[in-house]
């Protein structure tokens, strides 16, 4: 098998680590395009080419990790991990490691950790490395390295996400949730979301974004409620699709390009967390991103349309006195018109 080859064979594990120690595909797709530059111009044959390249992305993403916490600092906003369609990496036997790694749950408790012990613990835990060959990729000793693993394992325990185990179970409720969420099923959708949900949305100041986001089921699925109907009535789209691992779902404008993503945390029939991700910087590798503010304003323009005429009749209605029958929905808050503790 020639260089080139070895390479390709293990390109998807090389990005899978390099993933789970950036939260970036785009950050873990140069990892790996410079991890082959390193291995085309070696010119020392390495005696397993798998320890060798595994331990130069390791290092190339602890750099990376370490100069990308700098500016997250600095970010605006929530940061979320990019989202993840597919991880290209399977092993039977680390399955549910590869699976519970890669939530965005556990890559947000992973952020916890320092670049070392993350690099140590996803080495470790997630693949099944030895201690020696973790050691040569990080640069610390074996006994080290234990170290690290233990710190970093008992930092996750800590926190560490819990999920619908039966994944037909969890897939049909993101089912039922998306159903009501597309017809504005605000009942339907408060008896989905767990009491203390949250809601949550990363823009990096690029996008439309919900001000510190929404909590507990009353008030995300009034939100909720809301939100899409002048999203469909502008052609939009809401393509189920799996994020991460988890449910999740990939916002489209009428001509197909991505507005934003969602992922969803489920666990004992309810939702738990609704996390979107709309900064256009973290969506380019899903497809050809569209202008979430434009968007933001037709969808706005085309509700306040669709309610013109209601208001038309109620004004009407109020110049000869109220019915009787209007009396149930006095003083509730309409859908374009949000609650005070709703606005952002």
């Amino acid at each position: 098998m020639t260089r080139t080859e070895e390479f390709q064979e293990l390109r998807p594990l090389l990005f899978s680590i390099a993933y789970r120690i950036l939260g970036s595909v785009t950050e873990a797709e140069d990892a790996v395009q410079e991890t082959w530059l390193r291995c085309a111009t070696s010119t020392t044959p390495p005696t397993s080419a798998k320890a060798y390249l595994s331990a130069v992305v390791t290092r190339i993403s602890i750099n990376v990790l370490r100069s990308a916490r700098v500016r997250r600092e600095a970010y605006v906003g929530p940061w979320f991990p990019e989202p993840l369609l597919t991880d290209p990496y399977q092993d039977p036997q680390q399955s549910a490691e590869l699976a519970d790694s890669v939530s965005m749950a556990a890559l947000l408790l992973l952020e916890r950790l320092s670049p070392l012990e993350r690099a140590v613990f996803v080495l470790r835990e997630v693949f099944a490395f030895g201690f020696p060959e973790i050691g040569t990729a990080v640069g610390r000793s074996e006994a080290a390295c234990r170290q690290l693993v233990v710190r970093a394992r008992r930092h996750m325990d800590e926190g560490r996400p819990r999920f619908e185990a039966d994944r037909r179970e969890r897939d049909a409720l993101a089912g039922r949730f998306f159903d009501a969420l597309r017809e504005g099923d605000i009942d339907g959708l408060r008896d989905l979301l767990a009491a203390d949900v949250s809601l949550v949305a990363d823009s990096g100041g690029k996008a439309p974004q919900w001000a510190g986001g929404f909590f507990g089921a009353e008030q995300v699925s009034r939100v909720l409620g809301v939100l899409l109907p002048p999203f469909v009535l502008i052609g939009g789209v809401l393509e189920p699709h799996s994020m991460n691992g988890q449910p999740g779902a990939i916002f489209r404008d009428r001509d197909g390009k991505v507005i934003n993503t969602w992922t969803l945390d489920v666990l004992d029939g309810q939702i738990l967390a609704i996390r979107t991700v709309s900064n256009p910087d973290k969506l380019g590798h899903v497809g050809p991103v569209a202008d979430a503010w434009a968007v933001f304003r037709e969808a706005q323009q085309a509700d306040r349309d669709a309610h013109r005429p209601q208001e038309s009749r109620r004004r009407s209605r109020q110049t000869v006195g109220p019915r009787p029958s209007d009396g149930a929905a006095q003083g509730a808050p309409s859908a374009h018109e949000p609650s005070q503790e709703n606005r952002t």
